[in-house]
């Protein structure tokens, strides 16, 4: 959803943007030790500031860098919910990396951003133009030190020690350990399928390639394999392949980890060739595209599948099933380890998706702070995840939500007035997994077994996040050259037309490693691993 591509004239404006406000930082920070709440509130460590505020007809304005976000903010349930609580209006702007860059060089800047790529120049540039988060909670709100993770503050800190932005869906360590978010990735079958084979193992390379093999044989007009679509990336079997098989993430000496290149995980390539050089694996899932692939999980015209971001095909899933009584798609073990590692999977971590700060340039950085308070706080997390208490949701004896069955009626059959009426996980700038375990699971569907299988199978892979070379740099070029290419190299390899031309195939990326400055990029990836690991280090004591 965030371009990574910045346009030259947009990256010219950032530049003199950040310079100009790295300038004028100093007099911003004396204007915000002027702003005063002696009139509103008395600090309370013990209250949130928002319910202690009393000054009235509050405004703020919020820009995202986000252009496909149309939100109107107080239209809807839950933001008229968050008006009435903080006695507070939002003008929430949108935009692209054109539009940021420009509000950046105008120096005319909102009170709040959200920005969608934490590695940005923008990002780490943040102590220019934005407030620390501990030292607006200090004078503003020391509630909001209780509702923040410890372990993303830690992590969001820039070299200077501070931490100006917070995320969302920002997993740390107890989360993991808690299983509170689902797997997102699954080697699926059709059920049918599965029981009229004698429900196979294929964890090995010989088993995986008998059994779609058996699959064409017995069912000829369906596709034995399929993969998320690789026209843009290498989809599902790239890192995803390498997780599901437990490719290590370091060495033997704790750096980084060309995991391309281990044998295990080539092995399973070369596996895939011989399933794709057996004719079981169509040449239209090198070309098929989004809306093409979800035609295909709908008719369940695959027989098996592997698939990364298996949530957001749910609604898909469920349509094969409505029309496919008693037939459903199963989570399996897939393939495994030819080395004995164990499936490691990975989920959104600790830098999460969005992050959101409070500019130097905030009419209200009170206000601001109250904001990031009430929406992380319970209070806020239901809020935007489940509504109001009577109105969409009740209590049960166990003192978990149950929605009504009016509003799941409603979201199911009329999702656009659901949409607009109550605006539910929609507001989603804070949200976080952990709300999910304030409600009473879903009934049986499409993705319960999926995820059921998935338990115990994540793994934080804090230790190489953020870690390519920064944006704008030599070894940014050169690694964005190298991905690429790896994209190509990796189709060729699957498509080689014998074991051979793989081999020239695989031969050729590694050249094109050497040739483009791949020692350079693995320098500076271990030292961003060796940061992340005293972040972790720090976040623990």
């Amino acid at each position: 959803m965030n371009s990574k591509k910045k346009k030259i004239f947009g990256a010219s404006l950032l530049a003199l943007s950040l310079l100009t406000l790295g300038a004028c930082g100093n007099n911003e920070e004396e204007a915000t030790e002027d702003y005063s709440i002696e009139d509103r509130y008395e600090l309370d460590a013990s209250t949130p500031a928002w319910k202690l505020d009393t000054k009235e007809d509050n405004k703020l304005t919020w820009y995202i860098n986000a252009d496909w976000l149309q939100l109107e903010f107080g239209e809807d349930m839950t933001t008229a919910k968050i008006k009435e609580d903080l006695n507070l209006d939002v003008d929430i702007v949108t935009g692209d990396d054109t539009k940021l860059n420009t509000m950046f060089a105008g120096g005319d800047m909102p009170d709040i951003i959200t920005l969608t790529d934490s590695t940005s120049t923008t990002a780490k540039k943040a102590d220019t133009w934005a407030y620390p988060l501990t030292e607006l909670a200090e004078k503003y709100d020391p509630f909001f030190n209780e509702v923040a993770k410890e372990q993303t503050m830690n992590w969001f800190q820039l070299e200077d020690g501070k931490t100006y932005g917070y995320p969302n869906f920002s997993n740390t360590t107890e989360d993991y350990e808690d299983g509170i978010m689902p797997v997102n990735t699954n080697f699926i079958i059709r059920s049918d399928v599965y029981e009229a084979l004698g429900n196979p193992s294929i964890g090995t390379p010989e088993e995986f390639r008998d059994v779609m093999q058996q699959i064409k044989d017995k069912y000829p007009e369906l596709e034995p394999f399929g993969f998320n679509p690789v026209g843009n990336d290498v989809g599902s079997l790239g890192d995803v392949l390498q997780d599901f098989i437990g490719v290590p993430l370091e060495d033997e000496n704790g750096e980084f980890y060309n995991r391309n290149l281990d044998e295990d995980y080539l092995t399973w390539l070369k596996t895939i060739n011989e399933v794709y050089r057996d004719g079981n694996i169509s040449d239209d899932s090198f070309s098929d595209d989004g809306p093409t692939f979800d035609e295909k999980i709908k008719s369940g015209n695959y027989a098996t599948l592997f698939v990364n971001g298996v949530s957001g095909f749910g609604g898909h899933l469920q349509t094969f099933m409505n029309n496919n009584p008693g037939v459903e798609y199963i989570a399996i073990d897939g393939p495994q380890s030819t080395e004995g590692n164990q499936i490691k999977l990975n989920q959104t971590g600790l830098s999460g998706w969005m992050v959101n700060y409070i500019t130097k340039e905030s009419t209200d950085p009170a206000k601001a702070i109250q904001l990031f308070t009430y929406l992380l706080s319970d209070e806020g997390q239901i809020l935007t995840k489940y509504g109001i208490e009577g109105e969409t949701f009740e209590y049960n004896e166990d003192g978990l939500i149950e929605m009504l069955p009016e509003i799941t009626k409603l979201k199911e059959e009329k999702p656009e007035e659901y949409s607009k009426k109550y605006r539910l996980s929609e507001i989603l700038f804070f949200n976080h997994d952990r709300a999910n375990t304030l409600k009473v699971p879903d009934e049986k569907g499409p993705l319960t077994q999926l995820q059921e299988w998935g338990n115990g199978k994540l793994y934080p892979h804090y230790v190489v996040e953020n870690v390519n070379p920064d944006q704008g740099t030599a070894e940014a070029r050169s690694y964005d050259a190298i991905k690429t290419n790896w994209h190509t190299s990796l189709i060729s390899m699957i498509r080689s037309k014998s074991e051979k031309e793989f081999d020239s195939n695989l031969e050729a990326y590694e050249k094109f490693l050497d040739d483009n400055n791949w020692d350079d990029i693995v320098k500076i990836q271990n030292e961003k691993m060796a940061t992340n690991k005293e972040k972790l280090s720090l976040s623990e004591e």
